[in-house]
């Protein structure tokens, strides 16, 4: 006998809430953010995002308030192919957030955000990764990505 509550058919959508059962961004565990200042050399972004396996780094503006991030992997290839030093400052290669408006509305992610909320962010956004604040967007507590949501997924069962 087949439960129709937890068990989706190929014709419907399983329910967010029930997926995660009410967990939160901080139930995924994230390490701390590392964050770079905007005028950090290129060479600290590429010996830090290795030393962490990072894809993304969050760029933060003199008044430490995020602006934008580096993309690693751009980051290298840009490097390898001599467009870049390394110690040229990060600004060079940061993909800004855009300003919030009404067309581009910003998202606060935060530790009490729920899993489907986060999952809903990467489906409506076009991004695979969340930069996760306090409430007041004051500082970078980690970065939340796709994978991060389906690891947690993976191992709730």
């Amino acid at each position: 006998m087949i439960d129709k509550e937890t068990t989706p058919t190929a014709n419907t959508k399983p329910d967010l809430a029930a997926k995660y059962r009410g967990a939160c961004v901080e139930d995924l565990q994230l390490p701390p953010a590392f964050c770079l200042s905007e005028d950090a050399p290129i060479s600290h972004a590429l010996e830090a995002a290795y030393e962490r396996e990072f894809d993304q780094l969050p760029i933060l503006n003199d008044r430490r308030r995020p602006i934008g991030y580096l993309h690693v992997p751009s980051l290298k290839q840009r490097f390898e192919a001599g467009t870049i030093k390394e110690d040229d400052p990060v600004y060079k290669c940061i993909t800004h957030f855009p300003i919030s408006s009404r067309s581009h509305p910003y998202t606060v992610i935060h530790p009490l955000t729920p899993l489907e909320d986060l999952e809903q962010f990467f489906c409506t956004s076009g991004t695979d990764f969340a930069l996760v604040t306090d409430v007041e967007r004051k500082w970078v507590l980690a970065v939340a990505t796709k994978d991060d949501l389906e690891t947690f997924v993976k191992r709730r069962g």
